[in-house]
């Protein structure tokens, strides 16, 4: 879900610290924090924007699925080892 979040959300890696650690202290796990810390950053407007002018439409979408899954991956990962 925090990946999910992370997508459309504007953030940059600067700017989620205290979201973050606010979040963090509501009880959200380590994992969903870093599958957010990977996403933010990977998806910002100025990112996405060059990302889909230099690879076009199919490679933009293609991009995004693996951000997603990138993320989610090393959300479980954190999981496991924290």
């Amino acid at each position: 879900m925090a990946a999910t979040i992370g997508v459309p959300l504007y953030a940059c890696g600067g700017g989620t610290i205290p979201l973050l650690q606010a979040w963090l202290y509501d009880g959200m796990c380590m994992g969903s924090a870093a599958a957010f810390m990977v996403t933010g950053p990977a998806t910002k407007i100025t990112n996405l924007g060059a990302v889909k002018i230099v690879l076009g439409v199919k490679r933009f979408i293609l991009y995004l699925a693996f951000v997603m899954l990138y993320s989610l991956i090393i959300g479980f990962v954190v999981n496991l080892v924290v």
